[in-house]
Protein backbone atom coordinates (compact mmCIF):
# COMPACT_ATOMS: atom_id res chain seq x y z
CA UNK A 1 0.00 0.00 0.00
CA UNK A 2 1.36 3.42 -0.87
CA UNK A 3 0.70 6.70 0.86
CA UNK A 4 1.81 8.28 4.07
CA UNK A 5 0.55 10.39 6.91
CA UNK A 6 2.66 13.08 8.45
CA UNK A 7 1.57 13.77 12.04
CA UNK A 8 2.71 16.87 13.89
CA UNK A 9 0.57 16.42 17.01
CA UNK A 10 -2.39 14.67 18.58
CA UNK A 11 -5.00 16.95 17.01
CA UNK A 12 -3.48 16.38 13.57
CA UNK A 13 -3.50 12.63 14.21
CA UNK A 14 -7.17 12.76 15.14
CA UNK A 15 -8.00 14.71 11.98
CA UNK A 16 -6.02 12.27 9.84
CA UNK A 17 -7.84 9.30 11.41
CA UNK A 18 -11.20 11.04 10.87
CA UNK A 19 -10.40 11.61 7.19
CA UNK A 20 -9.45 7.94 6.79
CA UNK A 21 -12.67 6.87 8.55
CA UNK A 22 -14.75 9.04 6.21
CA UNK A 23 -12.98 7.58 3.15
CA UNK A 24 -13.44 4.01 4.42
CA UNK A 25 -17.12 4.63 5.14
CA UNK A 26 -17.64 5.95 1.62
CA UNK A 27 -15.70 3.00 0.19
CA UNK A 28 -17.85 0.56 2.16
CA UNK A 29 -21.03 2.20 0.88
CA UNK A 30 -19.74 2.05 -2.70
CA UNK A 31 -18.69 -1.60 -2.34
CA UNK A 32 -22.08 -2.49 -0.85
CA UNK A 33 -23.86 -0.87 -3.80
CA UNK A 34 -21.63 -2.68 -6.29
CA UNK A 35 -22.01 -6.01 -4.48
CA UNK A 36 -25.79 -5.57 -4.44
CA UNK A 37 -25.98 -5.06 -8.17
CA UNK A 38 -23.58 -7.93 -8.80
CA UNK A 39 -25.85 -10.17 -6.74
CA UNK A 40 -28.92 -8.83 -8.58
CA UNK A 41 -27.34 -9.82 -11.91
CA UNK A 42 -26.40 -13.28 -10.61
CA UNK A 43 -29.92 -13.91 -9.27
CA UNK A 44 -31.35 -12.95 -12.66
CA UNK A 45 -28.85 -15.33 -14.27
CA UNK A 46 -30.06 -18.12 -11.97
CA UNK A 47 -33.62 -17.38 -13.14
CA UNK A 48 -32.51 -17.72 -16.77
CA UNK A 49 -31.12 -21.26 -16.61
CA UNK A 50 -34.25 -22.98 -17.95
CA UNK A 51 -37.55 -21.99 -19.53
CA UNK A 52 -40.79 -23.44 -20.81
CA UNK A 53 -43.97 -22.28 -22.49
CA UNK A 54 -46.79 -20.84 -20.40
CA UNK A 55 -49.33 -23.49 -19.42
CA UNK A 56 -46.91 -26.42 -19.58
CA UNK A 57 -45.55 -28.16 -16.47
CA UNK A 58 -42.34 -26.77 -15.03
CA UNK A 59 -39.29 -28.70 -16.18
CA UNK A 60 -37.09 -27.54 -13.30
CA UNK A 61 -36.43 -30.10 -10.61
CA UNK A 62 -36.98 -29.36 -6.93
CA UNK A 63 -33.82 -27.71 -5.64
CA UNK A 64 -33.16 -26.07 -9.01
CA UNK A 65 -34.16 -22.45 -9.83
CA UNK A 66 -37.69 -22.05 -11.19
CA UNK A 67 -37.97 -22.09 -14.96
CA UNK A 68 -38.52 -18.87 -16.84
CA UNK A 69 -42.06 -18.57 -18.19
CA UNK A 70 -43.07 -14.89 -18.53
CA UNK A 71 -40.02 -13.29 -16.91
CA UNK A 72 -42.07 -11.59 -14.18
CA UNK A 73 -40.07 -13.12 -11.33
CA UNK A 74 -36.75 -12.24 -12.97
CA UNK A 75 -37.88 -8.66 -13.68
CA UNK A 76 -39.05 -8.30 -10.08
CA UNK A 77 -35.52 -8.74 -8.67
CA UNK A 78 -34.59 -5.33 -7.28
CA UNK A 79 -32.03 -3.67 -5.06
CA UNK A 80 -32.99 -1.43 -2.13
CA UNK A 81 -30.18 0.57 -0.61
CA UNK A 82 -27.54 0.72 0.53
CA UNK A 83 -28.73 2.39 3.71
CA UNK A 84 -26.51 3.25 6.68
CA UNK A 85 -26.73 1.12 9.81
CA UNK A 86 -24.33 3.32 11.72
CA UNK A 87 -20.57 3.55 12.20
CA UNK A 88 -19.38 2.35 8.81
CA UNK A 89 -22.02 -0.33 8.38
CA UNK A 90 -24.27 -0.46 5.31
CA UNK A 91 -27.12 -2.72 4.29
CA UNK A 92 -28.82 -3.44 0.99
CA UNK A 93 -31.72 -5.73 0.24
CA UNK A 94 -31.79 -7.71 -2.98
CA UNK A 95 -34.69 -9.91 -3.94
CA UNK A 96 -38.03 -10.35 -5.67
CA UNK A 97 -41.08 -8.14 -5.42
CA UNK A 98 -43.27 -10.73 -7.17
CA UNK A 99 -45.72 -12.13 -4.64
CA UNK A 100 -44.71 -15.74 -5.37
CA UNK A 101 -40.95 -15.11 -5.15
CA UNK A 102 -40.61 -16.28 -1.55
CA UNK A 103 -42.47 -19.58 -1.98
CA UNK A 104 -40.41 -20.36 -5.07
CA UNK A 105 -37.19 -19.81 -3.08
CA UNK A 106 -38.21 -21.60 0.12
CA UNK A 107 -41.07 -23.90 -0.91
CA UNK A 108 -44.23 -24.34 1.14
CA UNK A 109 -47.96 -24.84 1.04
CA UNK A 110 -49.76 -23.09 -1.81
CA UNK A 111 -53.38 -22.09 -2.26
CA UNK A 112 -56.11 -21.61 0.25
CA UNK A 113 -56.57 -24.40 2.71
CA UNK A 114 -53.19 -25.96 1.89
CA UNK A 115 -54.06 -27.08 -1.63
CA UNK A 116 -50.57 -28.24 -2.59
CA UNK A 117 -46.99 -28.44 -1.38
CA UNK A 118 -44.51 -26.61 -3.61
CA UNK A 119 -40.91 -27.81 -3.28
CA UNK A 120 -38.18 -25.21 -2.83
CA UNK A 121 -36.64 -23.95 -6.05
CA UNK A 122 -33.94 -21.65 -4.67
CA UNK A 123 -32.42 -18.94 -6.82
CA UNK A 124 -31.32 -16.23 -4.34
CA UNK A 125 -29.20 -18.40 -2.03
CA UNK A 126 -27.37 -20.18 -4.89
CA UNK A 127 -26.55 -16.82 -6.46
CA UNK A 128 -25.11 -15.53 -3.18
CA UNK A 129 -23.24 -18.76 -2.51
CA UNK A 130 -21.69 -18.69 -5.99
CA UNK A 131 -20.42 -15.13 -5.56
CA UNK A 132 -19.18 -15.84 -2.03
CA UNK A 133 -17.38 -19.02 -3.14
CA UNK A 134 -15.62 -17.28 -6.02
CA UNK A 135 -14.49 -14.45 -3.74
CA UNK A 136 -16.18 -11.86 -5.94
CA UNK A 137 -17.89 -10.13 -3.02
CA UNK A 138 -14.79 -10.09 -0.83
CA UNK A 139 -12.72 -8.74 -3.71
CA UNK A 140 -15.15 -5.83 -4.20
CA UNK A 141 -14.76 -4.74 -0.59
CA UNK A 142 -11.00 -5.29 -0.41
CA UNK A 143 -10.46 -3.29 -3.60
CA UNK A 144 -12.62 -0.41 -2.37
CA UNK A 145 -10.84 -0.27 0.99
CA UNK A 146 -7.41 -0.56 -0.57
CA UNK A 147 -8.21 2.37 -2.91
CA UNK A 148 -9.52 4.46 -0.01
CA UNK A 149 -6.39 3.84 2.04
CA UNK A 150 -4.08 4.51 -0.90
CA UNK A 151 -5.26 8.14 -0.97
CA UNK A 152 -3.65 8.76 2.41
Amino acid sequence: MSGSIQVLGVSELNLAIERIAVQLNYATRTATARASHLLEREIKQQLSTSSHAKGTPTPSSPGEPPSLITGTLRRSITVKGPVPLGLGRWEAQIGPTAVYGRIQELGGVTGRGGAAELPARPYVRPAYEKLAATGALTTLYHSAWRAALAHH
